[in-house]
């Protein structure tokens, strides 16, 4: 005779957004493309971790907005990002920033 076990829809709901919960940090991670990581060593631009979270934080809030791509304007920088997809696209120095036109962009991030 073979035992099956009973679980109720709660307890498999209640363990299922566990396991999102747990496996979402990772997967939802601002990446860097390898054309912008060549962009960012070129032109020098160096931003530290805590500042990456904090670009993460907020491309994640801008992509719960409708964002799919938009314009990081940074102090430093200018950044790309692919809300959608989650990626850093490009990168460049706030000097080169300023002669640009961007496009295909549904969203701009202002951070001091």
């Amino acid at each position: 005779m073979r035992k099956t076990h009973k679980t109720n829809k709660k307890e498999e709901t209640s363990f299922v957004v566990e396991l999102h919960s747990a496996i979402k940090p990772n997967c939802d991670k601002l990446t860097i493309s390898k054309h912008a990581q060549e962009r960012l060593e070129q032109r020098g631009i160096t931003i530290n971790a805590a500042r990456w979270e904090q670009i993460d934080e907020k491309v994640q809030q801008a992509k719960n907005m409708g964002v799919k791509e938009s314009l990081v304007l940074l102090e430093e920088a200018a950044l790309i990002v692919s809300a959608k997809n989650n990626t850093v696209i490009t990168a460049m120095n706030r000097a080169e920033a300023t002669t640009q036109i961007f496009t295909n962009i549904n969203g701009t991030i202002l951070m001091d």
